[in-house]
């Protein structure tokens, strides 16, 4: 089961980490474009007319509802890189106070903490659907491009339910280990996946 939670977790997080780069690359061609757009309506456009009408006739300029699809996509990728995050322990943590307890007490905090994360992760999930579904009910679209809002809510739902079911079994996992008295996952981030 840990290879199969591993490795979803990882095909998720490759696939926000692919994503991410589309989004770098759009932003770049559309800060290039919007410049070179600028200096045609400029001083080219005074300079030479002939060659900024024939330029800007291609189109140069910015992309079209880049913010939308940023925004889109990094809701997606947010969701992407969190089962990776539940799995490797990845989430940021302070342990001056329980540096000392004894690993027992430790064990118990865990257990605790990956409880109510679960339960949070599952609320976020749920969350996430209706919201999905309301977008789709009332057919909302972005301004510019007028694509539906729910694909990205339903984008970012997938990441979200597999990061719920991960917390679901890494929580179960803390219970077993609270049990047995021994680590079976890592409690460290960096998890040797």
């Amino acid at each position: 089961m840990r290879n199969l939670a591993t490795q979803a977790a990882r095909f998720m997080a490759i696939c926000g980490g692919l994503v991410l780069t589309l989004l770098i690359i759009l932003i770049c061609l559309s800060v290039i474009g919007r410049s070179l757009n600028g200096v045609l309506h400029g001083w080219i456009g005074t300079v030479m007319p002939g060659l900024s009408a024939w330029a800007l006739a291609l189109g140069i300029g910015p992309i079209n509802g880049d913010f939308e699809l940023v925004e889109a996509g990094v809701a997606f990728a947010i969701f992407a890189f969190l089962p990776l995050c539940q799995i490797s322990a990845g989430h940021a943590s302070v342990d001056i106070f329980t540096a000392k307890l004894p690993t027992r007490v430790n064990r118990a905090l865990q257990f605790c903490i990956d409880v109510i994360f679960a339960a949070v992760l599952i609320v976020i999930a749920y969350q996430l659907y209706n919201g999905m579904l309301s977008k789709q009910r009332y057919g909302d679209t972005t301004f510019l491009l007028q694509f539906p809002i729910w694909w990205a809510y339903a984008a970012s739902l997938s990441g979200s339910i597999l990061t719920a079911v991960i917390a679901l079994y890494v929580a179960g996992i803390r219970a077993v280990e609270l049990l047995r008295g021994a680590d079976i996952l890592s409690q460290e981030a960096g998890l040797d996946l």
